[in-house]
């Protein structure tokens, strides 16, 4: 397991190689809006260091992308009205994990969207994702 891998597009995320909507960070995780969101305010928080998969993953980023989660999980609750959160992790390619480096799928829940998992990742409205984003954004 490496720190970073130049070949992860989640770690060039990271290095600020890549524009993402940032809408949480502490010194372990950083956590970003999905451009395939499955809802609005569907975000994706990852560890700072990288690991392929839950497998190969340091315990302590998976327990610190856990909080960060819950965290991001409580916003999307009280600043998009979400009214549950799925939390996703796909883990090779068999159940469907298209970036290597271990991430969370944090994705708000309303009680009429018609969402059923799994999703098919299409393109988001740039929109609408600044705008979840600049919702979920603030205080922890």
């Amino acid at each position: 397991m490496a720190d970073h891998d130049a070949d992860c597009l989640f770690c060039r995320i990271i290095a600020g190689e890549l524009p993402v909507a940032i809408v949480d960070e502490d010194e372990r995780t950083l956590a970003f809006m999905d451009i395939n969101p499955a809802t609005r305010g569907h975000a994706l928080v990852v560890p700072r260091r990288h690991g392929t998969d839950l497998y190969d993953t340091d315990p302590e980023d998976v327990a610190a992308t856990a909080l960060a989660a819950q965290r991001l999980a409580v916003r999307m609750r009280d600043r998009l009205g979400a009214a549950g959160v799925n939390v996703l992790n796909a883990c090779r390619p068999a159940a469907w994990q298209s970036v290597f480096h271990y991430h969370l799928h944090v994705i708000p829940r309303y009680e009429d969207d018609p969402l059923r998992l799994p999703w098919v990742p299409a393109a988001g409205d740039e929109d609408e994702i600044a705008a979840a984003a600049r919702d979920l954004r603030g205080a922890r």
